[in-house]
């Protein structure tokens, strides 16, 4: 464990990526009607591009790629502000899509932005990563050296194979890279600034940017942020933290509410039943879709599923949209150093996460992004390090006190690392995903985007 603390201290101190690219110029986005999509009808002010940009931006005048762009135009064109890029995170989600949805924003916010994301690489209809299918990897909490052998065996061949069949942007798809896509789009949509919305892992592209190009902010929002900083014990254990805390909302939720389906019973004594009577997959399974529950929070989901596992019916598990799984093996293990050198790490590492989260046994998302980079070898292209915003506006940042997958201690960590330039708001409840919960947060963010007006001090909204 020693060692991974002390691979932390490093992280903390690296430096941010050099921008690189200089002298590339990107060509005008070209909009026109957006392909018919029976699922997805376009609105009527939605219009779709592409955009060409280097594949290897220490390379810009070698070979390049094309992003899907999408965007939905400002309904009061006269009173425009100017472009609000948008990043749902995941990785895995479409922004070209999400742009498209224009009922995520408010109508003040619809009228005086143009709303515009761009599927990042590997993404949509952006040179889209999908890995083969590689037959039922071994469990991931091995319990010896062995079961840890045959695990990192299956993780080098997976992501070897991925790698084979989506080179070459695989080894080009980080999100330092994806944030000079950001702003190539902002020139070649004629852009002096951008305005931005980012989620989950949707932050971690804000970051980078406001990093690289800080003076092309106009106002940024870090809506439950992904803290670039974090090492592997912190990558593990927080998460695992944060999924208890919220577990046990949950529980008192359930007490004090007659329609969850384990009221009246001990719900962590259930809980341990569950895990104990279904088999490991299934088990691993039940976890997983716990903690997706949590991020809404679906409560009533979470006790139907605890209470069908408990009497031997394990539920089949909700999974992320798109292509998480493929996708961040050339993302998260390269923005972030999870290489764990052998079991002695490992046990000390997975010891730590039991420790911090005894309840749910760890964090799934955590835990899983960290056994599927196993397999990779050498340093990340996109390494960790603190968060450097110097040339940045003041941005607004917004995490739920409870939030299983973006710890509240990694927006903490965040503000600590950038205290001249971001204000905290705290929303004082459970659920993945802030913006959007009730008048308080909409206001305060749509405030902040449509007049740059922040809060004289941290503040919170009510649950």
């Amino acid at each position: 464990m020693l060692g991974t603390v002390l691979a932390s201290a490093l992280l903390l101190t690296g430096a941010a990526p050099a921008v690189t690219g200089a002298g590339w110029t990107p060509s005008p986005i070209v909009w026109s009607a957006c392909p018919d999509d029976p699922d997805s009808p376009a609105p009527p002010d939605g219009e779709c591009g592409t955009l060409r940009v280097p594949l290897d931006w220490n390379s810009p005048t070698g070979p390049t790629i094309t992003l899907a762009v999408a965007r939905h135009r400002a309904t009061d064109s006269a009173h425009r502000l100017g472009v609000l890029l948008a990043d749902l995170g995941g990785p895995g989600s479409s922004n070209a899509e999400f742009a498209l949805t224009p009922g995520f924003f408010s109508p003040e916010v619809q009228a005086r932005f143009d709303v515009v994301g761009f599927d990042v690489r590997g993404t949509g209809h952006s040179e889209f990563i999908d890995c083969p299918d590689t037959g039922p990897p071994p469990g991931d909490e091995p319990a010896d050296r062995t079961e840890f052998a045959a695990l990192r065996k299956y993780s080098e061949q997976a992501i070897s194979t991925c790698r084979a069949r989506n080179r070459p942007v695989f080894d080009h798809a980080n999100t330092a890279a994806n944030a000079q896509d950001m702003d190539a789009l902002r020139r070649a949509l004629g852009e002096p600034q951008l305005s931005f919305l980012g989620i989950s892992y949707g932050t971690l592209l804000g970051q980078q940017y406001a990093e690289q190009h800080g003076d092309r902010v106009r106002a940024m929002v870090l809506d439950s942020s992904i803290d670039h900083s974090a090492g592997l014990d912190r990558f593990l254990g927080d998460r695992a933290a944060a999924a208890d805390g919220v577990f046990r909302r949950f529980a008192a939720w359930c007490d004090r509410t007659t329609t969850c389906a384990l009221h009246g019973q001990d719900v962590f004594a259930v809980w341990q039943q569950a895990l104990s009577v279904i088999g490991a997959p299934a088990r691993s399974d039940l976890r997983d879709r716990v903690l997706k529950d949590m991020y809404g929070p679906d409560w009533d989901d979470a006790a139907q599923a605890i209470a069908e596992a408990a009497a031997g019916n394990p539920p089949v598990t909700a999974q992320f949209s798109y292509n998480y799984a493929s996708i961040r093996l050339a993302v998260v293990c390269q923005d972030f150093d999870l290489r764990i050198r052998d079991f002695a790490q490992y046990s000390a590492l997975h010891a730590e996460e039991l420790r911090r989260g005894p309840i749910m046994r760890g964090s799934t998302l955590g835990h899983g992004e960290a056994m599927a980079c196993l397999g990779v070898h050498g340093p990340p292209a996109n390494p960790p390090h603190r968060l450097d915003i110097a040339r940045a506006p003041h941005l607004l940042m917004l995490n739920s006190r409870y939030d299983p997958a973006t710890p509240y201690a990694w927006a903490l960590s965040i503000h600590r690392q950038a205290p001249a330039n971001t204000t905290l708001l705290t929303y004082e409840g459970s659920g993945h995903g802030v913006y959007p919960r009730n008048a308080c947060t909409r206001a305060a963010v749509d405030r902040y985007l449509l007049t740059l007006a922040l809060p004289p001090q941290d503040v919170s909204c009510p649950a």
